[in-house]
């Protein structure tokens, strides 16, 4: 690449600081409302930070960048880079006793929505502190869909894109659909967050309660404002509410969307949404079988309790009602496998995705009629439509290294003096993103805080490689990226 462009990426990351610095003042003024001297540190972040990248968006403008595949992958790290040191910068200044490796661990949690956290005493904190986290979560959200929906499918390395499907045109209009979308988008996800904070709000919870975990629960991120996340309510018909728009938003936003702008329901013949729907059901009503007759729970109860649970998991929004990992053995093992699963492609929720499950599941039977039959022509195919062979290698390939990502971090956090199960649990929890793992330690009872900082600097990293689908960080990894 050219220093050109370089500088154009340099110069959108720093719009997008700015951006970041700028929506500082809320939690400052959330503080100031409340008489928390903490607004303070908020305003001068903001203050500092928005100085910096506004002196930086200065120094870089220039001509608009031209678009490629090696534009695409350094704008998309650089963002995630960006967003996650400033998010940290407040969480550090307003949190005495964390240092700045945990700051930051917090901040990428954030950002990628994953909702594992190090602050211990929740219930306690600052008002601004608390809405930041959520901010970050709900602003992670955001762009989580839009790279599902538009950046991954153009960077071949995942997201299936609904525009090839709902239209054969490749002229210069496809940028106009797609602003069409992306606005169609955001107001969705606006009215899906104010009408999750209603409902939670009608179900018992405070206002800012409400919001906040209105936030994080439409980004499936997970973060609460309670050390007890749901717990801390005792509420049945609040875990419902939450399992509801839990699983809503671990669906394609795509269908949301066509229907928005074309009253379009083509999207809701996507195998994934099938797929993700079978095993959150078949699971939940598995696990509350389980609960009922090992515990002696109530059904309804179990039910509830199961649905949630499993809901936060899937989505990866990472909440607990409970701590399912007393409920006994095949709970564990249950929670543990889950973690891999995912969401929908096209959502806020993270893992290895329905999807890619589908689309292995249908190019097994080919490979087999293959060997059986050399001379055949078989087609691997997702919904009526065919998977060219591209997209076949990419998900394939994705497969392996997410596996391989798995194992080699298990064992490096394992050599930091960490037992196994909580090692491996850390790791495939953090990169998909889910939140809490299984185990005494960093289980939905517990939380990373007593992690080391290597520990979490590993984690961090795989975080962002698991939210940016692992290969668009290895390519830039790659030295033959940084080749002209």
């Amino acid at each position: 690449m050219s220093p050109q462009n370089y500088r154009s990426a340099i110069h959108i990351a720093s719009i997008f600081g700015f951006y970041l610095s700028c929506a500082m003042l809320v939690p400052a003024f959330a503080d100031f409302y409340s008489g928390d001297d903490d607004w303070v540190l908020f305003a001068r972040s903001s203050f500092f930070c928005g100085g910096f990248f506004a002196a930086a968006a200065f120094a870089t403008r220039d001509a608009p960048p031209q678009l490629s595949r090696k534009m695409g992958f350094l704008l998309v790290n650089l963002l995630w880079l960006v967003f996650s040191i400033v998010g940290a910068v407040p969480i550090w200044l307003a949190s005495s006793d964390l240092n700045i490796t945990q700051a930051i661990f917090e901040s990428v949690s954030a950002v990628t929505t994953t909702g594992s956290t190090v602050i211990v005493g929740l219930d306690h904190k600052a008002p601004g502190l608390l809405l930041w986290r959520s901010m970050l979560q709900w602003f992670g959200g955001i762009g989580i869909v839009a790279l599902g929906l538009f950046v991954m499918p153009f960077l071949r390395v995942g997201g299936i894109s609904f525009l090839r499907m709902e239209s054969s045109d490749t002229s210069e209009k496809v940028f106009a659909r797609i602003a069409t979308f992306m606005r169609a988008f955001v107001v969705i996800y606006v009215v899906i967050t104010l009408t999750c904070a209603v409902a939670y709000h009608l179900f018992g919870m405070t206002q800012f309660d409400a919001l906040n975990h209105a936030m994080t629960t439409v980004a499936t991120g997970g973060f609460s404002t309670h050390d007890a996340s749901f717990g801390y309510y005792d509420s049945l018909g609040l875990l419902w509410a939450s399992t509801f728009f839990m699983t809503l938003c671990s669906l394609p936003f795509s269908v949301l969307i066509l229907f928005a702008v074309k009253r379009s329901t083509s999207a809701l013949k996507d195998p994934q949404i099938f797929v993700f729907i079978a095993y959150l059901v078949v699971t939940a009503v598995a696990l509350a079988a389980y609960h009922r007759v090992a515990n002696g729970v109530a059904f309804g109860t179990a039910l509830s309790h199961s649905f949630f649970n499993l809901a936060s998991i899937l989505s990866t929004s990472g909440y607990a009602s409970q701590d399912y990992t007393t409920w006994g053995s095949f709970a564990v093992v249950l929670a543990f496998f889950a973690t891999f699963v995912g969401g929908c492609s096209g959502s806020t929720a993270g893992g290895i995705k329905a999807y890619r499950f589908v689309i292995i599941a249908g190019a097994v039977r080919p490979l087999i009629t293959q060997i059986l039959y050399p001379n055949s022509v078989t087609t691997v195919r997702y919904g009526g439509a065919a998977v060219d062979a591209e997209l076949q290698r990419a998900v394939f390939l994705f497969f392996a290294v997410f596996l391989a990502l798995w194992a080699a971090g298990s064992l490096a956090i394992a050599a930091l003096g960490y037992d196994l199960m909580t090692s491996a649990s850390a790791v495939i929890t953090a990169l998909s993103n889910v939140g809490p793992g299984v185990g005494p330690v960093i289980g939905p009872a517990g939380n990373f805080s007593t992690l080391s900082d290597p520990a979490l600097a590993v984690l961090s990293v795989l975080m962002i490689m698991g939210r940016l689908e692992v290969m668009t960080v290895l390519v830039v990894m790659s030295p033959f990226f940084w080749k002209s």
